[in-house]
């Protein structure tokens, strides 16, 4: 079984402990604009999708995200024993080849920052920007992993509550905020062979000498009060990255996102490039067609450039990236703005942008025909005849 690319099918012939026999897909959550660039955010051991929860309202206006469940956690089957993680970044890959996914964006939180890093070696043309949250280059003595494995396979996850919470929090009252609660439930949950599994990967993981090969600007998020993975590990992957920058969290343990929503949060969106600006102008382009933002940017002046930054930053960047109406509905609510305001020049191009949303003429004389009962049958006679010209 191979879903990644040649050059990871080969890899994988060489490294991976799975076979077409066993075969197992993860788990996912689908989150933001279908149209939005993809991003797969991926947990910590012993966590579920949900410790990104904090980070979703700003990453989910601007991507289409996925967020897995690592094996054995968050209903996703376990692997087997001895698994590495070249298998668990081919089970990504999977995923994102079931997404229709050729090329995405990554963050990772300590096993899923390695599994980015697999992934960048892997196959580096499927790898846009990649984030490294709380993770290393090796986590420690292998032997401490294989013990580990071992010990929950036999006490089974109870026996791990009390340890993992000093390692995942700076503030222990953390643990009792309604996330923190959520993700020690979610603990509680994960199959015990599972996670053992999950250490096996950690245990034989080791790419300090292949830190250079990684490619794909990378962005490395550090705890300055991880005990798991101290800022030092971070500072190791940074200065073997040729691509990478480094940003170190106050008050932050090994889920620094959590512990510090909003710095870990702002360090995202600075370094994945979707500003407002950035997000704005690709979405304007993407409805109103390049032509014509093109030969608005070229009108611009410095008395307008204010103007045509406002339009770019707050009505595209702001308003048409939200989630929570897709661009057909943002169409038809403004066709219908444009024809009560009586603004025929605007209304033109919004027809035009409604047939880029995907409405069809016959939606569009619709939103039309009922623009006559609730704005008014004149304005609907004269919109009627815009439309006409502008349709053909």
């Amino acid at each position: 079984m191979c879903t990644g690319s040649t050059s990871g099918c080969r890899a994988r012939r060489r490294r991976c402990s799975l076979t077409s026999a066993e075969p197992l897909s993860l788990r996912y959550r689908l989150d933001g604009p279908a149209e939005g660039p993809p991003l797969i955010l991926g947990p910590s051991v012993g966590t579920t999708s949900a410790v990104w929860d904090p980070q979703m309202p700003a990453l989910a206006r601007r991507w289409r995200i996925a967020r897995f469940e690592l094996p054995g956690h968050g209903g996703t089957p376990p692997l087997p024993a001895g698994s590495t993680m070249e298998d668990l970044a081919h089970l990504v890959l999977q995923m994102a080849d079931s997404l229709g996914w050729s090329r995405f964006d990554y963050a990772g939180i300590s096993i899923s920052g390695a599994i980015g890093s697999t992934l960048a070696l892997l196959a580096p043309e499927r790898l846009g920007r990649l984030v490294l949250v709380c993770t290393a280059a090796r986590f420690g003595d292998a032997q401490q992993w294989r013990d580990r494995a071992d010990f929950v396979r036999t006490e089974g996850i109870s026996s791990l509550v009390e340890p993992t919470l000093a390692r995942w929090f700076a503030d222990p009252g953390t643990a009792r905020s309604p996330l923190g609660a959520r993700l020690v439930e979610d603990l509680t949950t994960v199959d015990s062979s599972g996670y053992a599994a999950c250490c096996d990967a950690l245990s034989t993981f080791d790419i300090r000498d292949r830190l250079s090969e990684i490619q794909a600007p990378t962005l490395v998020v550090a705890g300055r009060a991880d005990p798991a993975t101290p800022p030092e590990r971070a500072r190791e992957l940074v200065d073997g990255i040729p691509n990478s920058n480094l940003t170190e969290i106050s008050g932050a343990a090994h889920l620094a996102g959590v512990d510090q929503p909003d710095a870990v949060t702002a360090a995202l969106l600075a370094f994945l490039g979707e500003t407002t600006t950035s997000a704005g102008m690709r979405v304007r382009r993407e409805v109103l067609g390049d032509a014509h933002v093109d030969r608005a940017i070229a009108a611009t002046t410095p008395f307008t450039a204010p103007f045509q930054d406002l339009i770019t930053r707050y009505a595209w960047g702001e308003i048409w990236t939200r989630p929570g109406l897709d661009r057909r509905t943002r169409s038809c609510i403004t066709l219908m703005a444009m024809v009560a305001l009586g603004h025929h020049d605007e209304l033109a191009m919004h027809v035009r942008a409604a047939l880029t949303n995907g409405l069809t003429r016959e939606e569009i004389g619709e939103v039309l025909l009922q623009s006559a009962i609730y704005c008014g049958v004149p304005a609907a006679n004269a919109a009627f005849a815009i439309a006409q010209r502008e349709l053909g």
